[in-house]
């Protein structure tokens, strides 16, 4: 049912805009690029379908599906369920790089590659701090990411301050406030290469979340090795949370949400619960792009949606306790 609901979406997508295009058109366009066609459209709607829509289709596709998968991996490796995909400090450490970027006018291409590189960044020291303090290691990796967003929050901060108040100050911000309008083809399978294979690799190891979940005696007592598959589960939250911000921004919620959607419908085992998260955020971030693109004359941020459509949602479901977690 989640495969149908996303393939209707995926369709509609492309139909609904300031130009929209009837459906059947859309699906002769898609089908023209794999077998011979009767060409009965024209040519400023392929126009509109192949270069515009379809690149930001496939990124809301994948960056709902990468921020939904880490959320729900960090949830079931801290075993707490208000961990977000930005809890290890990736966010704020790749905010400061693409904040870099336009303060020394760079291009496109280098603010997406320094936002990923400060992303991994802020991970990277996170991990090595989290090291040197005794005791639990996970809550000593929460604690080490809390301090660690925080220090490139200030970092954020202090750029956003001496930038240039007229040019580089308002692209900073619109840039934090997400959004999948300049996503590119070329860019988007640079960045789908991290974000596919991190997705990959959390979809097979997908059970031994649920032992680690068991806690850190529990899973060593059968027998895994716990300080390895931690250091995967992190890694590969990492490079998707990273790569998904590098070409979108901030956006926020989607990791934290979809979640405990996923929960109220299949429950808290791993096996399946990833698998529905990915269609889901998938779908969900598509859905709320849609939105972004007709609900106003202008083009709202899709971050600016998702926390005002997520919060409330969250409420809500604290309101309803939390299903499906224990």
């Amino acid at each position: 049912m989640l495969l149908i609901i996303l393939a209707v979406v995926f369709v509609l997508s492309f139909a609904v805009g300031r130009y929209p295009v009837p459906a059947g058109d859309v699906l002769k366009i898609l089908l023209s690029r794999v077998i011979p066609v009767h060409k009965a459209w024209a040519d400023i709607e392929a126009t509109v379908i192949i270069q515009i829509r379809l690149p930001r289709i496939l990124a809301a596709l994948l960056v709902g599906s990468s921020l939904a998968i880490a959320g729900a991996s960090f949830q079931g490796l801290f075993r707490n369920p208000l961990v977000s995909p930005d809890i290890l400090g990736v966010s704020s450490g790749a905010s400061v790089g693409a904040a870099l970027s336009i303060l020394l006018n760079e291009t496109r291409v280098v603010m997406q590659v320094l936002a990923f590189g400060f992303g991994i960044v802020a991970v990277g020291l996170t991990y090595l701090v989290s090291k040197k303090v005794r005791g639990n290691p996970t809550l000593s990796l929460i604690l080490a990411g809390v301090a660690m967003g925080s220090l490139f929050s200030s970092f954020l901060s202090l750029i956003k301050y001496v930038a240039d108040p007229l040019n580089q100050l308002p692209a900073i911000t619109y840039w934090l406030m997400g959004s999948l309008a300049s996503v590119s083809m070329d860019n988007l399978m640079v960045a789908s290469i991290p974000m596919l294979g991190g997705i990959v690799v959390l979809l097979l190891i997908r059970w031994r979340l649920n032992v680690l979940a068991m806690g850190e005696e529990e899973a060593m007592t059968l027998g895994l090795d716990t300080n390895l598959l931690r250091g995967v589960i992190v890694v590969c939250c990492t490079v998707v949370t990273a790569a998904s911000v590098c070409i979108a921004g901030t956006i926020s919620w989607v990791g934290l949400v979809i979640p405990h959607i996923g929960r109220m419908l299949v429950g808290p085992n791993h096996k399946v619960l990833l698998p529905v998260t990915v269609l889901l955020g998938a779908t969900y971030l598509l859905f709320i792009d849609d939105l972004v693109r007709t609900v106003y004359i202008v083009e709202i941020p899709i971050g600016i949606l998702t926390s005002i459509i997520g919060a409330p949602f969250f409420l809500y479901l604290l309101n309803k306790g939390q299903w499906g977690w224990a």
